[in-house]
């Protein structure tokens, strides 16, 4: 717990400054993302994430990767951003950051999944050395916007599960320090799935 403290603290001062967005401007920016994410940033394909919510400057970030695609691709994403200024990604994460996230409910036929799921984004595994989750995204799972850690309450519990999936593959890799990399490494299949399953209907 104390290396995952000290990697948070690290986090915090050593993130990429960005400009502040325009998220007037950045609706209609964003106007092509509605297909996928949709009209209010609340996607109705569970492996799409909803952005609505999400930090700013997470949000920033990620399609900067995506548009390097060297720490994180995607097919479907990198040809819709290619042509992005940095200016219009930053409207763009104003845009969705300044949206209200659509509440989802727990599926009552996960019910034990999901308390186990709390029990460990709550508190940890100290057996496998596992902090708690909610050291950086937060007890209500809204994240850190200043450090750049993302909101993981309320969003669809198979896109959270390949996204803990692919860091524990390599497949994913623009954690700094490898820090979800690291933490996910020592995460089963069903406990990747219970914290997924908790956390979408966390708010």
């Amino acid at each position: 717990m104390i290396r995952t403290a000290l990697m948070c603290l690290m986090m915090l001062s050593t993130g990429t400054a960005l400009a502040a967005g325009d998220a007037a401007a950045g609706k209609t920016k964003a106007a092509t993302c509605t297909a996928c994410h949709g009209p209010e940033g609340n996607s109705i394909n569970p492996e799409w994430p909803s952005l609505a919510g999400q930090n700013e400057r997470y949000l920033a970030t990620q399609i900067m990767d995506f548009q390097a695609g060297e720490t994180r691709k995607n097919i479907m994403m990198e040809p819709m951003i290619a042509n992005l200024t940095d200016q219009d990604v930053t409207d763009i994460a104003a845009y969705y950051a300044s949206l209200p996230r659509r509440g989802m409910f727990a599926d009552e036929e996960q019910l034990e999944m999901i308390r186990d799921g709390e029990k460990l984004y709550r508190g940890g595994n100290q057996d496998k050395g596992i902090a708690a989750c909610m050291g950086c995204h937060g007890p209500a799972g809204s994240g850190n916007s200043l450090a750049g850690f993302p909101s993981v309450g309320n969003q669809h519990a198979k896109y959270t599960a390949m996204q803990l999936r692919a860091f524990r593959s390599g497949e994913r890799m623009n954690d700094l320090n490898a820090m979800m990399r690291d933490v996910s490494e020592l995460l089963t299949d069903y406990e990747i799935d219970a914290v997924s399953a908790y956390l979408s209907g966390l708010n």
